[in-house]
């Protein structure tokens, strides 16, 4: 059978069947079996292995895109030599997501511009690529959505949605005080969250977490929520210079 009717009798079907990652290489494979490079068996497997990678893929990006990642930063373009106390073998650690299944947390500290949401976004295309849902939140992109969960009535449906990802990542935790309603709605999403295996929660903050306690009107609230939270986590300071400097319209890249 030539190339070319091989190609005409396969296409439509598995057009028809969805087998895109198989079409889209359909012609690649057959000239591959035409050189006498793949026999009947392997030509059949290496399309279904490229079917798999497209369908990977696809996954992939549904989880990116729903994670809503404010950047594509990961790991490995994390610049590890700019601060020399950067505890690389901590984050290495992590990156092994055992954390996740764990159920622990990560508290991601340290002042402005030394790279904390870079690490939690970089843990977060992790996961995404070793299969798990991630979300991405601001603090205060948090705490609005589950404050308007109060005039509608929906606030258990929000509630559960932001329980449900395996890693909800919480940027630029404790900026500033929470009001009695917004500590209660934290309180409650750390309950649904911390101690359940399989769900995990990072927060980034320019204050350390002993100086959390305050920002909780109620000392009791604060006590509940941080004595879950801190003793379920993987405490990471990042200390150092800030690198936005070095992002400056018209400044030299460092080397």
């Amino acid at each position: 059978m030539s190339g070319l009717t091989a190609h005409n009798q396969l296409a439509p079907v598995l057009r028809q069947l969805k087998l895109t990652g198989m079409l889209d290489t359909l012609d690649a494979r057959l000239a591959e079996a035409r050189a006498g490079t793949l026999g009947h068996v392997d030509f059949l497997q290496v399309l279904c292995q490229d079917e798999l990678s497209r369908r990977d893929a696809a996954k992939i990006a549904r989880r990116l895109r729903a994670a809503h990642l404010p950047t594509a930063t990961t790991l490995e373009s994390f610049d590890y030599g700019y601060n020399p106390k950067v505890p690389v073998a901590q984050i290495r650690d992590l990156a092994r997501l055992e954390f996740i299944d764990a159920g622990e947390q990560i508290c991601i500290y340290g002042p402005v511009g030394v790279g904390k949401s870079h690490i939690a976004v970089g843990l977060a295309h992790q996961a995404i690529r070793r299969g798990y849902d991630a979300l991405f939140l601001t603090c205060s992109q948090l705490l609005a959505e589950l404050g308007g969960g109060h005039a509608d009535g929906s606030f258990p449906a929000r509630l559960r949605r932001l329980a449900k990802p395996p890693l909800l990542i919480v940027d630029d935790f404790a900026m500033r005080d929470f009001g009695a309603t917004q500590a209660d709605d934290f309180y409650e999403l750390v309950c649904e969250r911390v101690g359940h295996p399989g769900r995990s929660l990072i927060l980034t903050s320019n204050r350390s977490p002993g100086d959390w306690y305050p920002l909780f009107p109620n000392p009791v609230v604060g006590e509940s929520v941080l004595d879950r939270l801190l003793n379920s986590s993987h405490h990471l300071l990042l200390d150092g210079k800030s690198y936005r400097p070095n992002r400056r319209p018209g400044r030299p890249k460092p080397t």
